[in-house]
This record gives structure tokens, sequence and C-alpha cells, in this order.
């Protein structure tokens, strides 16, 4: 296989994120991921702009991204390596179930790239654990464990019953 055919396999383009996650604007914290290896890892990028919503009231005068959002961020890449990783069937939802070992290092501002570098720890059956780390310009800026459970069937909408 070519070397431009080997890339399109290992990379997850936001037209993909959007079948693969029910996040839309402005809870959709992934634009593309990159350098899939089956279940294994993969790298998540988000670029931080400054007229994200959040940025209005995180701070004023001083714009940071919140800590919750890059966390969130390493959720959603992890969730869409899952259903990318299992490709015979699309799973209806994606649940973040855990989260441990969170570490803030540094502030993430507008005009950065975000990149979360995950790594799968373990699997078994419809559950997933990995280790995140985001990092701007190669500097880790956030650390965290988290958890996905993908299930085929979504729950009964409560409303509709």
């Amino acid at each position: 296989m070519n070397d431009v055919a080997a890339s399109a396999l290992d990379t997850v383009d936001i037209q993909k994120l959007l079948e693969y996650l029910p996040h839309r604007y402005p809870f959709l914290l992934v634009d593309k991921i990159v350098q899939c290896v089956g279940d294994e890892s993969c790298v998540g990028i988000k670029n931080v702009t400054a007229n994200e919503p959040q940025f209005m009231g995180h701070f004023p005068g001083r714009p940071i991204m919140p800590g919750v959002l890059l966390i969130e961020g390493m959720a959603q890449t992890a969730g869409a390596l899952c259903v990318h990783a299992s490709r015979t069937r699309k799973p209806s939802v994606v649940y973040f179930m855990t989260i441990d070992k969170v570490k803030f290092r540094k502030p993430v501002v507008p005009g950065d790239r975000v990149e979360f570098h995950m790594k799968r720890l373990n699997r078994r059956r419809n559950m997933w654990w990995y280790r995140g780390e985001a990092k701007v310009d190669g500097v880790l800026v956030a650390e965290a464990e988290l958890s996905a459970m993908l299930l085929d069937d979504a729950p009964a909408d409560p409303v509709k019953s």
C-alpha cells in the first residue's frame, strides 16, 4: 500500500467525527484525529479560536480554555477512536464513564493547537480505558485517565414513552 493510502486509513476527518460522535457546535471539541493505530492510540487535534463561546466568560480580558473542556476533548477523542476501531458495527451511543488522575499543567489560550494523545490501557467487552495527554507545541498542558462504554442500543427516550 502506498503512503497516501496508508495515511488516509489512520486519519478521521471532521465528516467521520460527525458520524462517530453525537456532539455538535459548540460542544464538539475535536477537529480531526490522526495517527490512529487500531484501538491502541491516536492523536486528536483541536484548533482553539478566540470566537469560541467559553472565552466570553472564562476569563474576560484573559481568555483561558476551561480545563474541563480539555478533558472532554480527550474523552471525545477516545470515544471516536473506539467507534473507529469497531468498523464492523457502529454503536448507538458512546458514554464517558470515569475520569482519574487529572492534572492541569499550563493554560491553553486562543491560537493554540491542542493535541490529545490517547493511549489504550485496557479493554473489556464494550468498555475501554485510556490515558490521555493534552499537548500544545509538544508541551504537556493536561493529563488524565478515562474510560468509555459503547452501547449498541440507545436507551429509550423517557419524553417519548
